[in-house]
């Protein structure tokens, strides 16, 4: 079986009295060691769907399953004790604690799974991505450049098999956006992660093996040209 795959993943709610289908019967294949992205204008459930593939937002109906885990078949502690080993998640708000300093930031998920610091691999990630001087900083002392990468290297410390992230260029500068996505393109050949990655730049999903459109829900496989 491959990585990462869904079957007939579907999101559906009520606005009111309106049924709004989110993500529709969606069926994916993401091979290890892949850099897949997904594209698609606001509200076409790319997010959601993202979030749904990480095992951060239950389906209304539909499978996932990581590394042969069905991972919705979980409870709430060993599902989280699972995306702790295996999934690493960029958000586009950064979501860093602005009390903590970067380091502190970063090693959070350690100190969650309650895992013993590696502060070789620690001091390897930052210098990396380019913040091994920040590290003492705090958010507001930093970039949104710097703090995003920061966000990475936080998704990156419990070294997941897999990498997803969501519009993690969306509150970035061109320059900065440009940046960020060689500096995923290079961890993820140097650390040998399979990476998911939804936005609605089309530069930046050109980079990916491959490519795929949401529309309405609705996902399907853009052909190469």
């Amino acid at each position: 079986m491959s990585l990462l795959q869904s079957t007939d993943l579907t999101k559906t709610y009520f606005q009111g009295d309106t049924h709004i289908v989110a993500v529709d019967r969606c069926s994916l294949k993401v091979e290890r060691g892949e850099f897949l992205s997904i594209i698609g204008a606001s509200g076409s459930g790319k997010s959601t769907l993202l979030h749904m593939l990480a095992g951060l937002d239950r389906p209304t109906s539909g499978k996932v399953f990581i590394d042969d885990t069905d991972i919705y078949s979980l409870g709430d502690k060993a599902a989280s004790a699972f995306r702790s080993r295996k999934v690493g998640f960029i958000f586009q708000s950064f979501n860093l604690l602005p009390a903590l300093t970067a380091k502190e930031n970063i090693l959070m998920p350690q100190l969650i799974a309650n895992r013993e610091q590696d502060i070789r691999y620690f001091d390897e990630l930052t210098e990396l991505l380019g913040i091994s001087d920040r590290i003492h900083h705090l958010p507001s002392e930093m970039s949104g450049g710097q703090q995003q990468r920061v966000a990475v290297a936080r998704a990156l410390i419990n070294k997941p098999e897999i990498l997803f992230a969501d519009e993690p260029t969306g509150n970035l500068d061109r320059e900065s956006a440009d940046e960020l996505i060689e500096l995923l393109v290079r961890t993820r050949k140097t650390l040998g992660q399979t990476l998911v990655i939804v936005t609605h730049d089309e530069k930046v999903a050109e980079r990916a093996d491959r490519r795929f459109l949401m529309t309405g829900g609705v996902l399907e496989k853009i052909k190469e040209t």
